[in-house]
């Protein structure tokens, strides 16, 4: 949520064609961006101080753990948002914010690099995945390090009076950038060898395979962002004795061709991610889940990669592109956040045994709340099947049955109410999904 919402600000700052009030519109998706990260911060830690058994649960999940580095990619755009509309308000009084922002674009450097390599190993040392459940979600802790080329690109534009530290900013970002697409363009070819040996994910999940647009993406509007800075901040001896001009001019022409390799690319990935939606356009099978923001932030980044071709190429035709691709991405995001909120209402996601919540492979909750509803579970059916079994009552007072003449049957858990059949249903689909895959 967080991610697409700084996504779409980072957009918006990036449309050639500005009217009166699309910097307001850009600036009210930024700070809207910063609450509802602040929200999600502040829930997250009750959460874990309430329940500190889920720290560790959430780490590994076979699920959750994958998108544990989307906390980092929020903390990027909302830097890189910071470096856009901050930079560009403060005026002549900018220089404090112009060198915190420098300060942080490093340490952001060292925790994308931690985080993405961390998780990674955590999943490499505690989960056991099979080709047939790979989905471009296992691109996702690469994402940290693949939104550092578009700061770079912003930063080092606004440091052009102080040419060495946005000359530093300009290798940092390509050093990293190019871990990040290096590590996606070899998970790319798992996710190739997949859809040849297992077709297409399930509906549910292929919101999901428009994250394989996000790493050309970035990566196109980082590179060449950062390649027409370059030749106003190099010395005259950079890359060799007297040659830095030409080291400059010739990075920049490089760069743009680079860039127009990874959006053939990137627009490649896009169509084949909007094509496998078809059937389930057709049949009207998906239902709502937080992997719909998928439709949202890669395509941004192609978005943003799109607006960076069409000034280098001085292309009036790909820049009203760009703009048809923003339109699109503002009504999607619109469209996502009121499916978001009515899910959270009718209980389809942040609910037990849904969507992330549920239990998959191989792992399973430990927590007193779930020994309860797997204990209450038993008990009816044995009741159902005749065979004397444990009374519902005996469970203690963690956990008791709630069942009233035509309800449907509760488990009261610390005084709440966990609908058994939602939780059974949740157990079904689960099932079924598993038989599919």
């Amino acid at each position: 949520m967080t991610m697409a919402t700084g996504g779409v600000a980072n957009t918006l700052y990036q449309v050639p064609y500005r009217f009166p009030g699309l910097y307001a519109i850009g600036c009210f998706f930024f700070l809207f961006n910063i609450c509802l990260f602040v929200f999600n911060l502040t829930m997250i830690s009750l959460r874990f101080y309430h329940h500190p058994s889920t720290f560790k649960n959430s780490l590994l999940h076979p699920t959750e753990s994958l998108f544990i580095p989307a906390s980092i990619i929020s903390i990027g755009t909302i830097l890189l948002n910071v470096s856009q509309y901050g930079l560009d308000y403060s005026g002549d009084s900018r220089a404090w914010l112009l060198s915190t922002m420098n300060v942080l674009f490093w340490v952001y450097c060292g925790l994308a690099v931690i985080f993405s390599a961390g998780i990674y190993l955590i999943l490499w040392s505690t989960q056991t995945f099979t080709v047939a459940q790979m989905t471009p979600v296992w691109i996702f802790p690469c994402y940290p390090l693949l939104v550092i080329g578009p700061h770079a690109a912003t930063l080092a534009k606004h440091l052009m009076n102080r040419s060495l530290s946005a000359l530093h900013i300009i290798v940092g970002g390509f050093v990293f950038q190019g871990i990040g697409f290096l590590l996606s363009l070899m998970i790319y070819a798992s996710f190739i060898y997949r859809l040849m040996t297992q077709k297409l994910p399930q509906e549910t999940l292929r919101p999901g395979m428009f994250v394989s647009v996000g790493p050309s993406g970035f990566t196109i509007s980082g590179i060449v962002g950062m390649g027409n800075t370059l030749p106003n901040v190099v010395g005259k001896d950079f890359m060799g004795e007297g040659i830095g001009e030409l080291a400059g001019q010739v990075s920049k022409i490089a760069s743009v061709w680079f860039g127009l390799w990874l959006w053939g690319l990137a627009m490649w990935f896009f169509l084949v991610s909007a094509g496998a939606h078809w059937s389930c356009v057709r049949d009207r099978r998906m239902t709502f889940a937080m992997t719909f923001y998928s439709y949202v932030f890669p395509n941004t980044a192609l978005t943003t990669a799109t607006f960076a071709i069409a000034k280098a190429l001085n292309s009036r035709v790909i820049r009203i592109l760009g703009c048809a691709f923003t339109i699109i991405i503002i009504f999607i995001w619109l469209g996502v956040f009121v499916m978001m909120i009515r899910a959270v209402k009718h209980k389809d996601i942040l609910w037990p045994q849904k969507q992330e919540d549920r239990e998959e492979g191989g792992w399973k909750k430990t927590s007193d709340e779930a020994k309860a509803c797997l204990d209450l579970r038993r008990c009816q059916t044995e009741q159902e099947e005749g065979v004397t079994g444990t009374d519902p009552t005996s469970l203690g007072t963690y956990a008791t049955p709630t069942v009233g003449p035509g309800e449907t049957p509760t488990l009261k858990v610390n005084g709440s109410l966990i609908d058994q059949e939602t939780n059974v249903r949740g157990r079904a689909e689960k099932q079924r999904n598993d038989s599919m895959v």
